[in-house]
């Protein structure tokens, strides 16, 4: 590869032709300030926010797309620039909400925190915002185009890398503006509720549904039996709220404090990610011994499942019939720990703590109410938790580490790592072997199918069968698979689908930012998890095998039928 020499801020640097001013700056320490830009995504360009001047050029060129030339010297910082990206500030902000401190955003808004970095003291320019009614049409998120600073981060991710384009830019220069389609509200086009939008928004612009206040409600009503479960990826992305290092595994502390706020039990989804793979693998083995549909793929995520149920309707049959463990919790809890702890179901709230949006529409969903009543009432995301933490002035980094609560607070880590993509297809592989051989399984770690890798296969003998399996991660990635499997180009027998990119770690209701590199860390910390547990496989479980000899019976029996599985919905026509 060509090199360059090239001269920034009077540093000199060599790099490869082709990188971007922007690249080469942040090689020596020199921070440009950058909008529309994004570390995951496309260059774009279109703030200009990150404008520099190159030596011989008349105009200013963004660093963002602008590739370098040997010998180019470039500044960053003279007086022109720095005034002219007051300037593109200040007409940003004249289109701009700036309702601050209301935004769900203050405190970790990028346009906030580049207006103070920028000295923006004034805007010389009329104010046009708009005053625009918010959408919140649907169960998961909210749109609030007063917010929107057009950048295209969620066009760019909805389109990429999700492949669902729920939502596109309409019109152009100042008439420009970020809507689903037609002009239609969120729940009217065929959005998965995924939240990766949210993510990649530098601003307020989309957000979730706030449900904080609902479970402080019910936490003050004394005539509930109030019970919260956590789900895997929630450890290793909370702390970062907080200033821990991403990564940092704070399971104890959120137990606390859950705990200091009133909750009357505090549980981990973990057990029901166990009791998934118990039901799951059964179902992958049922379907392998008698000539039923396969590929099988996972149905843990919601937002996979409203992409399938749009998308690939026709491929539904594919799909296991499990519940995730979400639900798994929420229809138990109703009924095996009522009975149990003697409690009427209908004063059971149960609150669930998740990284993902689509959680929020996945209660809701027909068919989630086998218990009777709803089996789970109220989701918050991993920020949510944050913001109740803050909320409530307790010190999360003073507080003595606590365990779960039992009996389903009992876990194994083969539960823990459903929280990274891969880690589901890995859970059932460890209880499948087992199941299938009557053999133990010595290394329990299946490499391959871990890492943040979009597509991963592996192929594991268990008996007289060379089973094959695949994992994707992003819903564009699942819909490579599924044109596959229509095209009966695949000899797959089970196949992993997590609708966010690098799976749970990475979901919509997680910490921002949420970049790669990030996740990366989490990645790790979930398998951290994993080895701290005495039990690596989910059928080893022994409350697991308590519940099928007290309540359940058998996997796949009459009454697992009835509350841990469900059907699905044609959302095509």
């Amino acid at each position: 590869m060509t090199k360059a020499k090239i001269f920034i801020d009077g540093k000199e640097i060599i790099v490869e032709e082709g990188t971007t001013i922007l690249e080469a700056a942040k090689k020596i320490n020199i921070n440009i300030p950058t909008l529309c830009y994004h570390p995951d995504q496309k260059i774009k360009g279109i703030c200009r926010i990150c404008i520099v001047e190159i030596e011989g050029q008349k105009s200013f060129s963004a660093s963002c797309c602008t590739p370098v030339r040997d010998g180019m010297k470039i500044r960053t910082n003279t007086r022109r620039v720095r005034e002219a990206r007051k300037s593109i500030m200040e007409l940003i902000l004249a289109r701009h909400d700036s309702d601050c401190l209301t935004c769900v955003r203050n405190g970790n808004c990028e346009l906030q925190k580049l207006s103070e970095e920028l000295n923006i003291k004034e805007i010389k320019y009329d104010r046009i915002a708009e005053n625009l009614p918010l959408d919140e049409s649907n169960p998961s998120i909210v749109r609030n185009s007063n917010k929107c600073i057009k950048c295209g981060r969620c066009i760019e991710v909805c389109h990429d890398v999700q492949g669902v384009g729920a939502i596109d830019a309409i019109n152009r220069s100042s008439d420009l503006k970020i809507l689903p389609g037609l002009y239609e509200k969120l729940s009217d086009v065929a959005c998965v509720y995924c939240g990766q939008c949210i993510n990649v928004c530098p601003v307020g612009a989309i957000y979730e549904k706030d449900d904080i206040e609902r479970v402080w409600n019910v936490l003050e009503d004394k005539s509930k039996h109030v019970v919260v479960q956590m789900a895997p990826a929630v450890r290793v992305s909370l702390g970062e709220i907080f200033g821990f290092k991403p990564g940092s595994i704070v399971t104890g502390k959120i137990v606390a404090f859950l705990k200091a706020i009133g909750f009357d039990r505090v549980f981990d989804t973990n057990f029901t990610a166990d009791l998934t793979i118990v039901e799951e693998g059964n179902e992958l083995l049922h379907r392998i011994k008698n000539g039923g549909k396969l590929p099988m793929i996972t149905s843990c995520s919601p937002g996979w499942i409203r992409y399938i149920e749009f998308f690939y309707p026709e491929l539904l049959g594919h799909v296991s019939t499990c519940k995730s463990p979400q639900q798994m919790f929420g229809a138990l809890a109703k009924t095996y720990y009522a009975q149990k702890f003697g409690i009427n179901p209908k004063d059971i709230v149960v609150v669930s703590i998740m990284p993902c949006t689509a959680k929020k529409a996945e209660i809701v969903r027909e068919g989630m109410y086998s218990s009777g009543y709803q089996d789970v009432d109220i989701v918050l995301t991993t920020r949510e938790l944050g913001k109740m933490i803050k909320e409530s002035r307790i010190q999360l980094e003073d507080l003595e580490e606590v365990e779960f609560d039992k009996p389903f607070g009992i876990a194994t880590g083969a539960g823990a790592i459903f929280g990274a993509t891969g880690g589901v297809m890995e859970a059932a592989l460890r209880t499948v072997y087992e199941k299938m051989t009557g053999k133990e399984l010595e290394k329990v770690e299946f490499t391959a199918l871990r890492g943040i890798d979009e597509y991963k296969e592996a192929k594991v003998q268990i008996d007289n069968v060379k089973v094959k399996v695949a994992v994707v991660n992003g819903l564009k990635n699942a819909r490579m698979i599924l044109d596959k499997i229509k095209e009966e180009k695949t000899d797959y027998h089970f196949i992993e689908v997590m609708c966010c990119p690098g799976g749970c770690i990475g979901g919509g209701g997680q910490p921002i930012p949420n970049t790669n590199e990030i996740k990366k860390k989490r990645i790790e910390a979930i398998y951290n998890v994993d080895i701290s547990y005495a039990i690596r496989k989910s059928h080893l479980n022994p409350v697991v095998n308590v519940l099928y000899e007290e309540f359940l019976k058998e996997p796949l029996g009459h009454k697992s039928h009835q509350l841990l599985h469900t059907h699905y919905i044609n959302r095509k026509n």
